[in-house]
């Protein structure tokens, strides 16, 4: 039988489609904000660090003496001398003794927040550690003048009697606890919440199915903290760190009001004396004639450069999240 053949003429071509429109009007003004948004905080970092170059070049060029290697600042006199060897010692070793003291406490109190703690006593104490993060950083300089600075001497006797052979904890002068070390406990004081809070939000948002597997197989609290919270919040941890540094490093007020500063410098941490970028500016920028403020400017070109290598580290470390987040543990 003869197949029957049928001539359907073939379907009308499609329409051309339009040109889809590239957004709507909203979407348009927010993203020319947020361009400039960022083109602004660009233009305005780089602006700093020209105006502090500038500044910080007039000064150096006056200097009589060497600017990373002279203890004395004296640019009022009539040969000006000044350097940041003794800033740059007192703001790096008070930073490293507050990181050394805040950051296994702020880590030991955000697992106790995220993983021990009842919920009805861990929403008030995450909310009292984030306070702590408001209170103004002259109040926490008062304290520290009032009640920490009376309270160490005993300490101080303590570390000088038991820890002395060490040279750092040797105490060989006489005087009230305003030194490094004194500086290094308040600055610890002052970062706990922010490394608390930060590292708390991490270990919140391991994966539940990571630790119910642990403890199906058998684990304990502690090893499911060390198997799976801990390797999958290590960068956070780290980068919370960074974050702490950072205000310890430029921290003014607190640190001027505990300190006595002097321009030696000692591995005695406990004798009284040392100095700071932010404590330095802060106590001299009031008397400092022309060349002074042009002075105190070149030091803080290097606390600037300072603060941002530290920042610039916690990205890497943040970009470098994957490798850290637990996911080979």
């Amino acid at each position: 039988m003869a197949s029957i053949t049928t001539n359907t003429p073939p379907p009308p071509a499609a329409p051309a489609l339009r040109r889809k429109s590239t957004g709507r009007a909203g979407d348009k003004v927010f993203l020319g904000l947020s361009r400039g948004s960022g083109v602004f905080l660009l233009v305005l970092m780089a602006s700093i660090a020209v105006f502090l170059s500038v500044r910080a070049g007039m000064a150096i060029s006056k200097d009589e003496g060497n600017f990373l290697t002279t203890f004395d600042w004296n640019p009022a006199g009539d040969k000006p001398v000044f350097g940041i060897a003794v800033l740059l010692f007192g703001t790096v070793a008070s930073s490293i003794i507050a990181m050394v003291i805040a950051v296994p406490v702020a880590v030991g109190i955000a697992l106790f927040i995220s993983h021990y703690a009842p919920r009805k006593l861990a929403a008030p104490l995450a909310y009292v550690v984030d306070l702590l993060a408001a209170i103004p950083s002259i109040i926490y300089g008062i304290w520290g003048a009032i009640v920490l600075v009376p309270y160490l001497e005993g300490l101080n006797s303590w570390l000088d009697e038991y820890l002395g052979w060490t040279y750092v904890f040797e105490k060989t002068e006489v005087g009230v606890a305003r030194s490094l070390f004194t500086v290094g406990i308040l600055l610890a004081i002052m970062i706990l919440p922010i490394v608390t809070s930060v590292s708390r939000e991490v270990f919140l948002q391991v994966p539940r199915m990571n630790e119910e597997a642990a403890l199906a197989l058998g684990a304990t609290r502690w090893e499911v903290i060390r198997l799976s919270v801990l390797p999958f919040g290590r960068s956070g941890i780290i980068s919370a760190s960074m974050l702490g540094l950072g205000r310890a490093l430029g921290e003014t007020m607190a640190v001027a009001t505990v300190l006595s500063p002097s321009y030696l410098i000692s591995l005695h941490l406990l004798n009284p004396g040392g100095g700071t970028f932010a404590q330095n500016i802060a106590a001299k920028f009031d008397e400092a004639n022309e060349l002074g403020r042009d002075a105190l400017i070149a030091s803080g070109l290097v606390l600037f450069v300072l603060t941002l290598l530290v920042n610039g580290a916690a990205r890497l470390i943040i970009a470098r999240r994957k490798e850290y987040s637990g996911a080979n543990a």
